[in-house]
């Protein structure tokens, strides 16, 4: 049986559940019905149940999914969605600057190998526990994480508790390992290219809206971006898409899209964030956003080559509410990598806090996370991306978004060790448009153009 996912009513009632006690509503009454009609939690880490609800609760979950958007929150106000109420709660904005330094096309051809090593490093233990992915490396003396997971000289019990990510293993292992293949954390870059090609940075939510719907397969998307192209086909116009039955607005798709926005700003974070707003509200709200702010500034900075990755991260929250989750959380993890010598204890205080009530796609514990391992690493490259891969959550994302930043702050692909990029071949794996199989180097190169473009 076909059990398209991440669209089910019945399996998003229970996501909407949580995101109601996380952004300041009060679910109780709607719970209890749902409960006492035998309604199922939502899938702890896939995105559908195994069996179809019944005609009854599919309907009821569809009324209580409309009715629980018409709570009021009490954080509507500290945690607005709108760019101009963002910009207000943000006393430190960045100013624009009167120069803006050239893109440099070496530390892009680097980002876009970073990106693609960090998420390859992570793709086979996406999904697992933090137990397992701790246990599957130390059985090949690959802790603290240092290179590719391999299943070579891995227990078969061990294997039989913690399995390698159904669809990754065969690509991403260490010994399978031959380019890129295709991957949601490529996909969007290459996709967001596209986009600025064809409308420039003036680009709109709707132009994203219609490019996606163009170039890019519905069955390629998921979580918030899957939801948000089914409203689209459903007549559902942005910014609505990412309210709509829409669970999964606070998750990581918009970050995961951020990073050619802050590549095409170099050194500009204000514009940079305010680009990753206008393609981040076509699926997401409030922290969902801000994480791609959050992130698009981070890379903006760091394109200049000036700056740490300390200082990167501090101006990447001047774009953020100060008293939002997403603001507190990574102050929190900076303050935990500062704090700590052994990154695991970091670690295990993050996961101490968030996984008992967050999902392991929400942008806020995976946001810390990888700010939290660029600070520990202090961005050098293979400490960050083992880092942010070794902390679990959404393993493939955050290696590919710390990646990123560490890899434009090394500044070019021979600063980069050869074992994270040999092993892709300069080859890319995609379904959008007409660029699969093409090299890192002319995505660099498309890149440099749209930075570069007045």
């Amino acid at each position: 049986m076909l059990r398209v996912t991440w669209v089910q009513p019945e399996d998003l009632l229970g996501h909407e559940l949580r995101q109601a006690r996380q952004d300041g509503r009060e679910p109780k009454a709607i719970a209890a019905r749902w409960a006492a009609a035998g309604g199922p939690e939502a899938p702890a880490r896939a995105g559908a149940s195994p069996q179809r609800a019944s005609r009854y609760l599919r309907l009821l979950a569809e009324d209580l999914l409309d009715e629980l958007a018409e709570l009021p929150s009490r954080l509507a106000e500290a945690e607005p969605t709108a760019l101009d109420r963002i910009r207000a709660r943000c006393p430190d904005w960045p100013e624009r600057p009167g120069r803006t330094p050239a893109a440099r096309r070496p530390a892009l051809e680097a980002a876009w190998l970073g990106r693609a090593a960090g998420c390859l490093l992570g793709k086979p233990v996406e999904k697992l526990p933090l137990d397992g992915i701790r246990a599957l490396a130390r059985a090949t003396g690959n802790w603290p994480l240092n290179t590719w997971f391999t299943a070579r000289g891995v227990p078969e019990d061990l294997m039989a508790r913690h399995p390698w990510n159904r669809r990754s293993a065969a690509t991403s292992l260490a010994e399978n390992i031959d380019g890129m293949p295709e991957d949601d954390d490529l996909d969007y870059p290459v996709l967001n290219l596209l986009l600025l090609a064809r409308h420039g940075r003036a680009f709109t939510t709707a132009d994203v809206a219609r490019l996606w719907l163009d170039e890019l397969p519905a069955g390629r998307t998921f979580t918030a971006e899957r939801v948000a192209y089914r409203n689209l086909l459903g007549g559902i116009e942005p910014p609505h898409t990412a309210r709509h039955r829409n669970p999964f607005r606070e998750w990581v798709g918009a970050l995961i899209r951020a990073d050619v926005h802050g590549w095409t700003n170099p050194g500009d974070p204000a514009a940079a964030a305010e680009q990753a707003h206008r393609d981040a509200t076509l699926t997401h709200t409030a922290n969902g956003v801000y994480a791609a702010m959050f992130t698009a500034a981070v890379i903006a900075t760091a394109m200049t080559g000036g700056h740490d990755v300390h200082a990167c991260l501090a101006t990447g929250l001047r774009v953020v509410p100060p008293g939002s989750r997403l603001a507190r959380a990574v102050r929190h993890a900076v303050r935990l990598a500062e704090r700590h010598e052994d990154f695991d204890t970091v670690v295990d205080e993050l996961h101490a806090l968030y996984s008992p009530t967050h999902h392991w796609v929400h942008a806020v514990p995976n946001t810390a996370l990888v700010a939290a391992a660029l600070t520990h690493a202090n961005g050098d490259f293979t400490g960050s991306v083992c880092r942010a891969v070794s902390g679990g959550w959404d393993t493939d994302s955050n290696g590919a978004t710390a990646g990123s930043v560490a890899a434009l702050l090394a500044g070019s692909p021979a600063a980069l060790p050869d074992r994270w990029t040999a092993p892709l071949k300069n080859r890319l794996a995609t379904s959008v448009g007409d660029l699969d199989g093409t090299g890192f180097d002319h995505l660099a190169r498309l890149t440099h153009l749209e930075a570069s473009r007045p």
